[in-house]
């Protein structure tokens, strides 16, 4: 198979879809793989590291969407690529398609073998190809909300551990997933003290185990959520419902009882975010104000630390990769449960439940298109 490795083009996005080790790998397995000129720059990776690995430098996405069987990026593919996509052709990538009409029924003209990285599953119903970048994202979290309670970025003007005979900031992170751990220990880790909310009651007896004593894993709820947020100097948004629109758990009206200066940060934002008031923002443009509160929504967090996110992206992707290339997309979905949980639209159908849902567009089973 022809794998093409497209260089990103969505705003501040400095990972790549491979690491020349990756393409290494797909090498040894009998294919070949176009990788754009300096599409691993961002992430440290030259062109050379590149050739040395065995991959074809291409000059312009174009020619690397016309060759390639399969193509890979991180982000979802931006609209100066629709049109270059092929019938056929496996698009294997972050799309989140459900907060996103305009991409989901482009996709639909195209006839493309979507599989989207957010929907793999693994064997425990997992999500191991989102885990990496959860962790990232939660951890990033932390630190970008330390950054903007600092009064010079306009926030409160608190240390968010406090300091001898001063308190600590009071953090609350909503939902204890994999964003939501992650959060939690950066948070408890410089001395806040944390609320980590979570619906499932044997999650939530395992975080009271295995999280510090500075955080406080309870039972979420809107009335909860609406007295911490009180409370609160830092709110992490971390409520992932896989390939769906992810819910609005905190309300304007909530808003505008939050403390001015204090610091909202959306990691949800990539599914439509779980804040009523959240934007999706960019690493240039990051924060907004709403109410007297800063809201950081930036939609690619890992793409700031692209050195940390590209290899552990590539550690998480390239067996799914090689087994597409090596199997086809239709062998590989029958015998990899989770690269079928990952076929969001087929040939012009959606196969995933939550897409269609999200705008009311017609659903069809994976095992019809298998």
């Amino acid at each position: 198979m022809i794998v093409g490795i497209l260089k990103e083009i969505k705003v501040e996005e400095n990972r790549v879809a491979m690491t020349p080790a990756g393409v290494e790998v797909m090498k040894a397995n009998g294919h070949t793989v176009l990788v754009e000129k300096s599409a691993g720059a961002g992430s440290g990776f030259t062109d050379d590291l590149y050739i040395e690995a065995g991959a074809e430098m291409v000059d312009v996405p174009a020619d690397i969407f016309s060759r390639s069987d399969m193509v890979m990026h991180v982000k979802e593919p931006q609209p100066s690529e629709y049109d270059f996509v092929k019938e056929g052709q496996i698009v294997f990538t972050y799309f989140h398609f459900a907060p996103d009409e305009q991409l989901t029924r482009a996709f639909i003209k195209t006839g493309a073998v979507c599989v989207a990285y957010e929907t793999v599953e693994g064997p425990n119903g997992d999500l191991p190809l989102l885990t990496p970048m959860s962790e990232v994202a939660g951890r990033m979290s932390i630190q970008e909300a330390a950054k903007y309670l600092e009064r010079a970025s306009g926030g409160r003007g608190i240390l968010i551990g406090g300091v001898t005979g001063v308190a600590p900031a009071t953090v609350v992170v909503i939902g204890g997933g994999v964003v939501g751990t992650n959060a939690a220990q950066m948070a408890c880790g410089l001395g806040a003290k944390v609320y980590l909310l979570d619906m499932d009651l044997n999650r939530l007896r395992y975080l009271s185990e295995v999280m510090p004593k500075n955080c406080f894993p309870m039972m979420s709820s809107p009335t909860l959520t609406r007295e911490l947020v009180k409370e609160a100097d830092v709110v992490i948004g971390a409520v992932l419902v896989a390939g769906a629109r992810a819910p609005k758990l905190v309300t304007k009206e909530m808003l505008k009882t939050m403390k001015k200066g204090s610091v909202i940060v959306d990691v949800a934002i990539d599914q439509g975010g779980c804040f009523e008031t959240s934007k999706a923002t960019t690493h240039t443009d990051p924060v907004f104000e709403v109410d007297g509160v800063l809201h950081y929504c930036v939609a690619n967090m890992p793409g700031a630390v692209p050195v940390t996110s590209t290899m552990a992206l590539t550690n998480a992707t390239l067996p799914y990769a090689v087994e597409l290339a090596n199997k086809g997309w239709k062998r590989a979905a029958a015998e990899n449960h989770g690269i079928k949980t990952g076929l969001n639209i087929v040939g012009g159908k959606v196969t995933f439940k939550g897409v269609a849902d999200a705008f009311g567009l017609a659903y069809t089973e994976v095992d019809q298109v298998l």
